[in-house]
């Protein structure tokens, strides 16, 4: 079964219209999960991230939030990690990856090699072609 390591815009991107494009690329991924042909990897560091942004920034009441994540824990086809490799994010950061919560997206990569980061991020992207690591591709 392959393997998709999702950060945190992504995850954004999915259950707000933010950008439309990136939630009309992003939701094909979901439901191959739901359908258990792919596996969603999201470390606990990008729900920590994500219930922070839905709560500062688009301002979602907590119970809504908690139900959010309730059922991205709970979805067949997606795995939380909690494990933080710290050798492999030594070796990603702060160069390139500078942002430590990407270098623990990178990290998880790093282990699970079969896997692809799965980001819109474009800084991020482009240190992650310095490590030579798989992106997921949207087309």
């Amino acid at each position: 079964m392959k393997h998709a390591v999702i950060d945190t815009n992504a995850l954004i991107s999915f259950v707000t219209d933010r950008n439309p494009d990136q939630q009309r690329k992003i939701a094909p991924l979901f439901e191959a999960a739901a359908s258990l042909k792919l596996m969603i990897l999201c470390h606990q560091h990008v729900l920590t991230e994500f219930v922070n942004v839905m709560d500062r920034v688009y301002h979602v009441p907590l119970d809504e939030i908690s139900r959010m994540v309730g059922d991205l824990i709970e979805m067949p086809g997606v795995e939380v990690i909690a494990e933080i490799d710290f050798k492999a994010l030594r070796t990603c950061w702060p160069v390139p990856v500078s942002d430590f919560g990407d270098a623990v997206i990178a990290s998880v990569s790093m282990q699970r090699k079969e896997s692809a980061i799965v980001t819109f991020d474009q800084k991020f992207a482009r240190a992650l072609k310095l490590l030579d690591l798989r992106m997921y591709s949207f087309e």
